[in-house]
């Protein structure tokens, strides 16, 4: 073994031993703020609760969320049990959620029984919410742990980040945020059977999980560290069969209904797809098949590149950083791109890279998509023009909602803001990558602390260069 696997485990070593004391340390002051986080979220929410989440009223001050009104438009009001209950007033038949989503659902549906009638809806949500901020400490306490040395200042990002705040209660995407979350600390733990089980009931509650098997195959390929992947992928098909399996044999058409719709589903206000089709792809923004094959296609060359890209870097990348970039990849070309789904990067983001310039960059460019999605909405449901760049910016700086709404051409930027601010992120990962040297998390010495198998290891299959008993070749700093 050379000297620089030899200090790699070492490290790795060390880094194993200390993260639970570490964890145990900062978990007083990681919840706290996380519950301060959710907190003011739940009040941002407040002046659209207080009208029972009128349309109208949640587009201008900027707190709708689906919680509430799918309570009653998918049945759960009138006691419709998820995938096995059809209901009436849509195209859609069933609960268009995956399984463990829809059960999270009915949960709380139960659980509020008590409640009066005219207060049920109000109760669903509030229960919600309290669920979901003990699902983000879960999540930010879990991400903390696979950070390492850098565990509170990734907690710090995550907890008293605005995107948190702003988007923490829209939908029930924070179920498959924390189950991510504890997948990728029980594979930083050297769990890999744990972190399969965890992986696939994240999988089970949201399909974006499933792209987070593709690094861990390849990192895995790569270090030669077959018998973990083996043990992982039994788990993660454990996890998803025990969910799904009971529903896929007892309620197919009700569990098929998630699949379906997104299939059928169209352009999103927030895909990339929105500015495009009226920039010369008509053609695609109107045919879903096209458009399906678009997207799936574009995903699939920028894997295809990240894949090689995990095989043929000077040095390993780490197992975060590829997990980034897959997602990244997976939402740039999307034909829905929903203002939650910033909670599916969050925990990623700052794993892979935890420097707040650009971080912040990418913040202020959510915030900005945030905003401008209601207020567009609120013209387009008011019928109006919306204001310009210039109204927009004053109604900003007098900290009120523009009269009307916004413009396209102002939406159209707010878009952009987020597209752009998180396809600098994954460059900026990309040249971390290539360039290790630049890694702020492998700069004092550390390998891969969120790796579990993979930190420390060496290096079995490369494209770069020979196979050989060391760390990609590339040297630790001294």
């Amino acid at each position: 073994m050379s000297s620089s696997t030899e200090r790699l485990t070492m490290s790795a070593d060390s880094d194993r031993a200390n993260a639970p004391g570490r964890l145990k340390r900062l978990a007083p002051v990681l919840t706290g703020l996380t519950a301060l986080t959710c907190l003011l979220g739940w009040l941002q929410k407040q002046p659209c609760a207080s009208v029972r989440f009128d349309f109208l009223k949640t587009t201008a001050s900027a707190c709708y969320t689906d919680v509430y009104p799918l309570y009653y438009v998918r049945g759960l009001s009138d006691g419709k049990l998820p995938y096995f209950d059809t209901f009436t007033g849509s195209d859609i038949r069933y609960v268009e959620y995956p399984v463990l989503s829809g059960g999270f659902m009915q949960l709380v549906a139960w659980l509020v029984k008590p409640f009066g009638v005219d207060g049920r809806g109000l109760a669903f949500y509030n229960v919600t919410v309290l669920l979901l901020a003990v699902l983000a400490v879960v999540a930010v306490l879990a991400t903390a742990y696979a950070a390492g040395r850098r565990s509170l200042r990734t907690g710090l990002m995550i907890a008293l980040s605005p995107a948190l705040l702003l988007t923490a209660y829209i939908n029930w995407d924070l179920l498959a945020v924390a189950l991510s979350a504890l997948a990728l600390a029980a594979w930083s733990a050297r769990r890999p059977a744990l972190a399969g089980v965890l992986l696939g009931l994240a999988i089970a509650a949201k399909f974006y999980p499933l792209l987070f098997l593709g690094p861990l195959v390849l990192l895995c390929v790569r270090a030669g560290q077959w018998r973990p992947m083996g043990r992982m992928l039994a788990g993660t098909a454990a996890g998803w069969l025990a969910v799904n399996g009971p529903v896929m044999l007892f309620a197919w058409d009700g569990w098929k209904e998630f699949y379906t719709f997104s299939q059928k589903r169209g352009i999103d206000w927030g895909s990339i797809f929105f500015v495009l089709q009226d920039h010369g792809l008509e053609k695609p923004a109107s045919d879903t098949g096209l458009l399906n094959l678009f997207g799936t296609g574009t995903f699939l060359v920028l894997a295809a590149g990240i894949a090689v890209l995990a095989l043929a870097a000077p040095r390993r990348p780490r197992l975060p950083q590829l997990m980034f970039l897959v997602l990244v990849a997976f939402m740039l070309p999307n034909k829905v791109w929903s203002p939650q789904y910033v909670l599916w990067l969050l925990p990623l983001a700052v794993l892979a890279r935890p420097k707040l310039p650009a971080f912040v960059a990418w913040q202020l460019g959510e915030i900005a998509y945030f905003f401008g999605i209601w207020w567009f909405l609120l013209s387009v449901s008011a019928q109006t023009q919306g204001a310009d760049l210039a109204g927009t910016l004053s109604a900003v700086l007098s900290l009120d909602a523009p009269d009307g709404g916004i413009s396209k051409d102002v939406y159209t930027l707010a878009l952009l803001a987020r597209f752009v601010t998180v396809l600098l992120l994954a460059v900026l990962v990309v040249r971390d990558v290539l360039v290790p040297s630049a890694d702020i998390v492998r700069s004092d010495g550390a390998d891969d602390p969120a790796g579990g198998v993979l930190d420390g290891a060496s290096d079995v299959v490369a494209l770069a260069r020979r196979r050989g008993d060391h760390h990609a070749g590339v040297p630790l700093p001294s």
